[in-house]
This record gives structure tokens, C-alpha cells and sequence, in this order.
């Protein structure tokens, strides 16, 4: 089961709306859905939790890129939310060419490398999304949340909550929760 807020800053404080993630499939879509719930360009922080397997918090702040940051990459890679956030993180999104030309040079190999050798994205591919943390732990520094902070929290616990009482919003997010 999932939890997934947004939390709008304001003039007056935050405020908070609970969001449905159906129609997100992309860092992307969740990006843009951030920015309609922002006031005057303002920052949106996402939450989305997973029952005390693994949070994440992204940061959107106008048009700029999002800023991620993944409790338990492992964990969160084997759920579908999760694993749209950790694939940003580690590249694996990026799209194969779909052109032949661009797979293979004149002398027939992949990229130009001589025969036998290993391709750095088979092997890349191979590597295990790491335990643990991963992403940007100084998001929400200038919010009053340290990285230091940010890497105490307990995905077993109320890491959301921690975070939120951090900010100064704890009542807005238990409203939605």
C-alpha cells in the first residue's frame, strides 16, 4: 500500500493535498503534477511511502529539474513507484537507440570496441540498485531538514512524519493522511 502527498509552500505556510499516482509513470508526469499544485512557482515536496519498506521525497521548485531522494533504493526499486524514482537516480531509464546504425559501427561491433569486449551497459545493468539510500540527501536544507537528518530517519518508522514536523507541517500532512 501506498501514501503519497503533495506539499505545496505558500506565503501562509503549506499546504498539503493528498495525490493519486494512477496516470504517473515518469519522474516526469510526477514532476508536472507538482508544479499544478504549486502557488506562484513556489517549492512542492512529493512524498510517497511504501508501509515501512522504503520513502522517497521529491523536490520540485518551478521549472527547475526534480531533486530526488530514495530511503532504501533496493527496496524501492522492486515497486513500481519506487522504481520510476531509483531508475532516474541510477540512468536506467534512459531509452535504448532504436536506430541499427547507431548499435553497431562499419566493423560490425557494438560501439566501435573490439571483439569480446564487455559492454559497459550489459555490465551496468548487472549492478544491483544499491541498499540503502541514494539520491540528493541535502533537498530539503534549506526547509530546516539536514541531509544528516534526512539519512536518520527510519523507513520502518514515521519517516514522512519526522520530515514533516522538520518543516513545520505536520498538521497539514496529517490532514491528508
Amino acid at each position: 500500500m501506498y501514501f503519497a502527498a503533495l506539499l505545496a509552500r505558500t506565503e501562509d505556510g503549506w499546504e498539503a493535498s493528498d495525490t493519486e499516482l494512477d496516470d504517473v509513470e515518469t519522474l516526469a508526469d510526477l514532476a508536472d503534477l507538482a508544479r499544478q499544485a504549486a502557488v506562484d512557482d513556489d517549492t512542492v515536496v512529493a512524498f510517497i511511502e511504501q508501509e515501512g519498506a522504503w520513502f522517497g521525497v521529491v523536490r520540485v521548485d518551478g521549472e527547475e529539474d526534480p531533486r530526488v531522494f530514495v530511503s532504501n533504493a533496493a527496496a524501492a526499486s522492486r515497486s513500481s513507484y519506487g522504481a520510476m524514482l531509483t531508475d532516474e537516480l541510477t540512468g536506467s531509464d534512459e531509452e535504448a537507440p532504436e536506430d541499427l546504425d547507431d548499435l553497431t559501427n562499419l566493423d560490425g561491433t557494438e560501439d566501435g570496441e573490439p571483439e569480446g569486449a564487455e559492454d559497459d551497459t550489459e555490465a551496468a545493468a548487472d549492478d544491483p540498485v544499491p541498499a540503502g539510500p541514494l539520491g540528493d540527501v541535502d533537498l530539503l536544507d534549506d526547509l530546516g531538514v539536514t541531509g544528516k537528518d534526512l539519512l536518520t530517519f527510519d523507513s520502518n518508522g514515521d519517516a514522512l512524519g519526522e520530515i514533516a514536523d522538520a518543516l513545520g507541517c505536520t498538521d497539514v500532512l496529517e490532514a491528508v493522511r
